[in-house]
């Protein structure tokens, strides 16, 4: 059997966290995906993909900043 190394306090600690904070979880789960997707899964065409989509994100991000409010 394996050695559990997580305290119960700790395991509780950490659901409370999750339930008050989900979008923000959300977004960390979803991050870690993407950069386990491109170190270990991506293709060359995949790379290439994101690449035109990130430049395309960079520029909705910054034109966001940019407009008056």
């Amino acid at each position: 059997m394996t050695k559990k190394t997580t305290s119960d306090a700790q395991l509780k600690a950490n659901k409370e966290w999750q339930s008050k904070n989900k979008e923000h979880a959300n977004y960390l789960k979803s991050r870690s995906a993407a950069r386990s997707f491109i170190k270990k899964k991506a293709t060359l065409e995949d790379l290439e993909e994101l690449e035109i989509a990130i430049k395309q994100r960079k520029t909705e991000i910054i034109s966001l900043d940019n407009s008056p409010e």
